[in-house]
């Protein structure tokens, strides 16, 4: 699992896709949040602009990351 360090206290969810290259824009992750496929925690994650803080672990497309 790769780790991806934040600045700040959070980070969006839809801004984190973009920051990590795995979407190509914003409305990319938009969709694919809304479409389901990203996971939080191990939970399925629909809202765009969910804030996320250190410790938190994304999962995408058979990638992983946690916040740190």
């Amino acid at each position: 699992m790769e780790t991806f360090e934040i600045h700040g206290d959070m980070i969006l969810l839809n801004q984190l896709l973009k920051a990590l290259n795995w979407c190509e824009s914003g409305a990319q992750a938009n969709a694919v949040i809304e479409d389901g496929l990203v996971k939080v925690n191990g939970q399925k994650e629909m809202r765009k602009r969910n804030k996320l803080t250190k410790g938190t672990v994304v999962e995408f497309d058979g990638n992983k990351v946690k916040l740190v």
